[in-house]
C-alpha cells in the first residue's frame, strides 16, 4: 500500500502522485455506496502495481477543507485572480468569492491582473477596499513583468487554488511563475468581453520552487444561497473587531447602537463593503423567507 495526493482526475479515473511515481487509480465501489467522491487534493491510500503503474484507492484520509467550487481539498489558500481590465473586475462576483473562501476556511489573496491595461488605475480603489479587510493584495501584469516575484513568494510551499473568472489571466500568470507549464491560454471573445474557458477541470500542479497550484475552471457566477443571515456576519473580518453593539443579535442593518455601523461612520470601514454586506443580507433573508 501507498500514500498519495491525487492530482486530477478525469472519467473516472485518478491520478495519485506518491512522491515517487504517478498512479493511475479507480477508486473502489465502496465510495459510491458511502456517496463519496474522491476529490483533487485529497490525500489517499491506494494498492497498485508498480509495473503498469495502475492501481486502485482504498482509503481517503480526512480533509481539512474542502471547496466545491472549485471541486478541490486540502487547500492552504487561495489565489483569487481578476483582470484590472479587459474584462472590467466584476465586484460583485469578488464579493461572493471573498464570502466563499471565507465560508470554506480558507487564506485569501487577492491578485489583480492586467494593471498595465488600467490607464486611469481604477483598480487602485479595489485594492485600497481589500487592504482595508485586511487581504494581503498581489498586483501583476503578464505583458510588463509586473509582480512575478511577489506572486512566486506568495504561493511557495504552500498548496494554493488559482480560481476567478475566464478571462482574469490565470493561467498566463502560472505559465510566468514556473517555465514549461505550457498552460493553454485563451482568446478573449470581443462580444462578450469575457475570456475563453481552456481549463476543464482543476489539476494540482507541482512547483519546482515548493508547494503547489491548481488552475480551475474560470467562473461567471458563483451561488452563496446557504449561508444563514445571522451567519453573514462572521464572513466579513473586518466586523470583528467593531461587534460592541447594544444587542446581541445584532444583524448591523437598522438595529441602534451598533458598532458596526459607528465604525462605517468613522472610515474604518468601507462603505462599498457595507453595501454589499446589506445587498446580501438582503438576499439570504428572501431566501430563508421563501424555503
Amino acid at each position: 500500500m501507498k500514500t498519495g495526493v491525487i492530482t486530477k482526475g478525469i472519467g473516472g479515473f485518478y491520478y495519485v502522485d506518491t512522491g515517487e511515481a504517478i498512479y493511475e487509480c479507480r477508486a473502489r465501489g465502496k465510495f459510491r455506496l458511502m456517496d463519496i467522491s474522491p476529490l483533487v487534493g485529497d490525500v489517499v491510500d491506494i494498492e497498485v502495481d508498480d509495473v503498469s503503474k495502475k492501481g486502485y484507492m482504498l482509503e481517503i484520509h480526512t480533509r481539512s477543507n474542502e471547496m466545491v467550487r472549485p471541486a478541490i481539498a486540502n487547500v492552504d489558500q487561495v489565489m483569487v485572480v481578476f483582470a484590472a481590465k479587459s474584462p472590467d473586475i466584476n465586484m460583485t462576483l469578488l464579493q461572493k468569492f471573498l464570502i466563499y473562501a471565507e465560508q470554506v476556511g480558507l487564506n485569501i489573496v487577492v491578485c489583480i491582473n492586467k494593471i498595465d491595461l488600467d490607464e486611469n488605475q481604477d483598480y487602485k480603489a479595489v485594492m485600497e477596499m481589500l487592504q482595508s479587510i485586511p487581504y494581503k493584495v498581489i498586483t501583476t501584469s503578464t505583458k510588463k513583468l509586473i509582480g512575478i516575484d511577489d506572486l512566486k513568494l506568495a504561493l511557495k510551499d504552500k498548496t494554493t487554488v488559482f480560481a476567478g473568472p475566464s478571462g482574469a489571466g490565470k493561467s498566463s500568470l502560472l505559465n510566468l511563475v514556473q517555465e514549461g507549464l505550457m498552460l493553454k491560454i485563451g482568446d478573449l471573445s470581443k462580444k462578450i468581453d469575457r475570456g475563453t474557458h481552456t481549463t476543464r477541470h482543476a489539476e494540482l500542479i507541482n512547483l519546482n520552487m515548493g508547494g503547489r497550484v491548481a488552475d480551475t475552471p474560470g467562473f461567471t457566477s458563483l451561488e452563496l444561497n446557504n449561508i444563514e443571515p445571522e451567519m453573514l456576519e462572521e464572513l466579513f473580518p473586518e466586523f470583528r473587531k467593531y461587534k460592541d453593539c447594544k444587542f446581541t443579535r445584532c444583524l448591523h442593518d437598522s438595529e441602534p447602537q451598533c458598532g458596526v455601523k459607528a465604525a462605517l461612520q468613522d472610515g474604518k470601514i468601507s462603505t462599498m463593503r457595507y453595501d454589499y454586506y446589506l445587498s446580501l443580507l438582503k438576499e439570504l433573508k428572501a431566501i430563508r423567507r421563501y424555503k
